[in-house]
C-alpha cells in the first residue's frame, strides 16, 4: 500500500494524492493551483487511464478542477463524492472550462494576427470533457460506508458559528454609514453566510434593517442547488425550518445581482448594507468593482471569511498593505480590514486537534498537507512534541509505504525560482517573461499615430496588467 503526494504539499491549493492499494489505483482529489506555486508539483506517475476512480472531498476547484483534464487523457473511472458535491461540480467544472476556452479564443485571435509569432493556445479542457466526467460522479451520502472494493471502504462525516462576529461588525460599520463588502467564494462559504445573516435579521440582532446583496451568478446557481439538497447539506435546525416552509438561506432584504448592469447599480444605493462578492481571493471578477468603489472609505468594512493565498489581491489587503492598485487606479485603504478568525471553509489549527484527539484509535501516522510552507512544518512538530503523534509534512513527489511504515522517497523539496528552467523549453521562463516585454515595447511603438480612444485603452489594459503583477 503505497501513498504519492502530487499537490498541496507545503502549498494550500492543488490538492492531489496518489493512493496504490488492494490493486487499485486511486487519487483523493485532483486540484488546480491558485495563487502562486511555490512548489513545482511532479507528475501523475501513471497514465490517466490507468486511474480506476478518484475521491473527491469537496468541490472547490484547487480540489476538483483537473478531474476534466484526466478525462482529456483518458481517465474513465468513477469519482465518488457526496451527491451535493456531485451537483455542485457540474457548475464549477463547466464554469472551469468556460473561462478556459474563453481565454484560448482571446489567445488564438491574437495568434491568427501575428503570422506565426505566436502559437496555438490549447484549452487544458473544454466544455465536453467538463460535461462528459460529470456523468462519472457517483453521488454518496453522509455518514454511509462504501465498498469500492475488497478491504477498500470510504465514507464522509458531514461549522462555527460566526453570529456574534458579524453582527457587531454589522452595527459599528452601519453606525459609520458604511458598506460591509464580504469578497466569498461562490460555493460554500457565500451560502453558510446566507444562513448566518437570516440568523442575525430574523432576531433583529443588528437593531436595524439593511439589504443583502448576492454578487456572484456562480453562488446564485450555488445555492439553488444547496436548497435541493437540504438532508445532506443542513444541519437539523436548518432541516427544521425547510420542513416549516422556510427557506434557511433567503430572508427580506436579500438581491440578487446576475447582470453586469445590476451590479454596478450596487454602488449607487447610498444606504449601508452588505455586499458579498466574489472571487474569495479578490484575484477576479466582480469583487474588484466593489473593493475600487469601498477600500478608499473608512466608514466602510472588508470582511475576509476564507483563505488567502500568499500572492493574491486578498492576502496584500489582510496583510496590511496602505495601497493596492484596481484597474489601473491606485486605492487607498482605508476601509476597516477584518479577517473572520478560522473562518477557512478548512479548519484551523485548533479544529485540527480537536478532530485527531476525538479518533478512539490514534493514527499511526499522520500526514500534514494543504498549508502553507512554514505552517506545515510547525504543525507537524505540534503534532509531534505535544500530541506524541509520528507525523510528517511531506513534499511533492513524496511518497510512503503505509504498510512498511517507511519513506520510500522524499519528494522535491527545491522551491521554484524566478529562473526555474522549464524541461520542455530550451529558454527559462523568466527568459520568455523577458522577451514578451521586449515585444509589447515594440506592440506600443507600432501604435504611435493611432487614435486617442483606442490609445486610452490599451494604456488601461498594459496598467491592469502591471497592476496585477508588482507584487
Amino acid at each position: 500500500m503505497k501513498l504519492t503526494f502530487l499537490g498541496a504539499d507545503h502549498e494550500v491549493t492543488g490538492s492531489c494524492h496518489f493512493l496504490q492499494a488492494a490493486g487499485l489505483n486511486i487519487l483523493v482529489d485532483c486540484g488546480m493551483e491558485q495563487g502562486n506555486d511555490v512548489y513545482e508539483n511532479q507528475e501523475l506517475p501513471i497514465a490517466a487511464s490507468d486511474v480506476d476512480c478518484i475521491l473527491l472531498t469537496h468541490a472547490h476547484i484547487d480540489h476538483s478542477g483537473l478531474i476534466p483534464l484526466m478525462y482529456v487523457n483518458g481517465f474513465r473511472g468513477q469519482v465518488y463524492s457526496t451527491s451535493a458535491t456531485a451537483q455542485l461540480c457540474e457548475i464549477m467544472l463547466r464554469d472551469s472550462a468556460h473561462i478556459q476556452m474563453f481565454e484560448a479564443e482571446w489567445r488564438n485571435r491574437k495568434a491568427a494576427r501575428s503570422g506565426g509569432k505566436l502559437k496555438e493556445f490549447v484549452p487544458l479542457y473544454d466544455m465536453d470533457a467538463a460535461v462528459n466526467v460529470c456523468k462519472q460522479f457517483v453521488g454518496c451520502e453522509y455518514d454511509r460506508v462504501y465498498d469500492i472494493a475488497e478491504g477498500i471502504k470510504i465514507s464522509h462525516g458531514g461549522t462555527p458559528n460566526y453570529v456574534e462576529d458579524l453582527t457587531d461588525i454589522f452595527k459599528r460599520t452601519f453606525e459609520r454609514g458604511g458598506n460591509v463588502v464580504i469578497p466569498s467564494f461562490a460555493v460554500g462559504r457565500t451560502q453558510e453566510l446566507l444562513y448566518i445573516i437570516r440568523k442575525i435579521k430574523e432576531d433583529n440582532l443588528v437593531g436595524r434593517d439593511f439589504d443583502v446583496y448576492m454578487d456572484s451568478p456562480l453562488a446564485i446557481e450555488a445555492t439553488n442547488i444547496f436548497i435541493k439538497n437540504v438532508e445532506s447539506c443542513f444541519d437539523d435546525e436548518a432541516v427544521e425550518l425547510v420542513r416549516k416552509g422556510i427557506n434557511p438561506l433567503s430572508f427580506p432584504g436579500l438581491k440578487y445581482a446576475t447582470t453586469g448592469d445590476e451590479s454596478k447599480q450596487i454602488n449607487f444605493d447610498p444606504n449601508p448594507k452588505v455586499i458579498i462578492s466574489s472571487s474569495g481571493m479578490c484575484e477576479a471578477g466582480r469583487i474588484r468593482h466593489h473593493l475600487k468603489h469601498n477600500l478608499w472609505r473608512p466608514e466602510c468594512t472588508i470582511v475576509f471569511v476564507g483563505y488567502q493565498a500568499v500572492g493574491t489581491t486578498g492576502r496584500i489587503i489582510v496583510d496590511g498593505a496602505e495601497e493596492i492598485k484596481l484597474f489601473g487606479e491606485p486605492i487607498q485603504i482605508k476601509a476597516e480590514i477584518v479577517q473572520l478568525k478560522g473562518s477557512s471553509g478548512h479548519a484551523d489549527k485548533d479544529g485540527l486537534l480537536c478532530w485527531i484527539n476525538a479518533f478512539d484509535t490514534k493514527p499511526k501516522k499522520v500526514f500534514v498537507v494543504h498549508g502553507e510552507d512554514s505552517v506545515c512544518d510547525e504543525f507537524t512538530e505540534c503534532l509531534k512534541e505535544e500530541y506524541g503523534y509520528d507525523a510528517m509534512a511531506p513534499y511533492t513527489g513524496g511518497s510512503y509505504d503505509l504498510i512498511a511504515d517507511r519513506v520510500i522517497s522524499e519528494g522535491v523539496k527545491e522551491r521554484k525560482t524566478r529562473r526555474t528552467t522549464s524541461t520542455q523549453r530550451g529558454k527559462t521562463v523568466f527568459d520568455r517573461l523577458v522577451a514578451a516585454g521586449k515585444r509589447l515595447m515594440t506592440v506600443i511603438t507600432h501604435n504611435e499615430g493611432g487614435t486617442n480612444k483606442d490609445l486610452a485603452k490599451f494604456t488601461d489594459q498594459i496598467n491592469a496588467l502591471c497592476d496585477k503583477w508588482d507584487r
